[in-house]
């Protein structure tokens, strides 16, 4: 699987980031790395400083941690307001799994007015066929392959610099 180049990662994925041990936060990361963009509804920031308590209590950090965090996540995600991706709100509605509940209507409306992907370890939101959904997992395995190619690719360099200065060694006797 090829890793996506931009994505739109879910309210508990970003809730996740504050953890510092947390997988999804390495992911996230490595994400960067990669010059993936993230993007999201703007509302899922104002959820996560209306949850500011609970996020602290969860990943056992403090308030100026908490703020530090936040900035962050805020300058490396493109929030999006409900003006741009309204028209989309009622097929979203159609498709996403909590038919009850409208708070992942956004994130399907958003992806379908991108045309992106979700970041989202829920397994309800894979039910629905209109927008691709990846879990953590499946972004770890591109991941990986990745990290374990760059690890190659250093191990090719330098056995090449340690044969060129053999070589160079060489002539100088």
């Amino acid at each position: 699987m090829e890793l996506p180049k931009e994505l739109i990662p879910d309210a508990s994925t970003l809730f996740s980031f504050f953890k510092i041990d947390s997988t999804r936060r390495n992911v996230f990361r490595e994400l960067l790395k990669q010059d993936c963009k993230l993007f999201s509804p703007k509302y899922v920031f104002e959820e996560l400083l209306s949850d500011k308590d609970k996020i602290k209590k969860f990943s056992a950090i403090d308030e100026f941690e908490f703020l530090y965090l936040f900035r962050l996540l805020d300058k490396q995600i493109k929030q999006f307001p409900e003006s741009e991706y309204r028209e989309f709100l009622q097929e979203a509605a159609k498709i996403s799994p909590h038919k009850e509940d409208s708070k992942d209507d956004p994130y399907f409306a958003l992806a379908l007015s991108l045309n992106i992907p979700i970041w989202s370890d829920e397994k309800a939101f894979k039910e629905q066929s209109k927008v691709k959904v990846f879990s953590t997992k499946e972004l770890l395995e591109p991941l990986a392959k990745s990290e374990s190619e760059e690890i190659k690719d250093d191990s090719e360099i330098k056995t090449e610099e340690s044969s060129e200065s053999r070589d160079e060694a060489e002539e100088f006797r």
